[in-house]
């Protein structure tokens, strides 16, 4: 009788971490490097901090500097970015460092402001799972610029 007790609160435990998994939408690193080469319309929404995202960052990337995401104060980092993201109809991509917890708050509050849900992706693995250094900007090409 244990057994399937356990079996069946094991079952349980699955399927809700499927669902609540499931409400969020990810696109792979290459789906966004195709998506970004064939110069398809997207918002890239950027968390990272601004040490990080001065470091690296995806080209065309908007950063919010929101990150981890959790208080007040941070989701206001979001709003300059709202009016656009509303008036818009193209996907919209959330980069975190990990494509974790920040981006799953950043698509709450999104989608709270009226963002619709299927415009709403999360770059599967973050910026630290970005695999293509060719379609990053990084603090040492801004600093190469300024000297030419």
């Amino acid at each position: 009788m244990l057994k399937v007790y356990c079996l069946l609160i094991g079952g349980l435990l699955l399927a809700a971490t499927t669902a609540w998994s499931g409400s969020y939408q990810f696109l792979s690193a290459q789906d966004v490097k195709q998506a970004l080469e064939a110069n398809r319309p997207m918002a890239l929404v950027d968390i990272q901090v601004a040490e990080e995202f001065t470091q690296h960052h995806l080209q065309g990337a908007q950063a919010s500097f929101a990150y981890p995401v959790k208080s007040a104060t941070d989701r206001q980092k979001l709003d300059p970015l709202l009016p656009a993201l509303q008036s818009s109809t193209e996907p919209v991509v959330i980069i975190c460092p990990r494509g974790k917890g920040g981006a799953k708050r950043t698509y709450d509050y999104l989608l709270e402001r009226g963002i619709q849900a299927e415009r709403l992706y999360i770059l599967a693995a973050g910026q630290k799972g970005w695999p293509y250094p060719e379609l990053l900007v990084l603090a040492r090409d801004r600093a190469q610029r300024l000297v030419e």
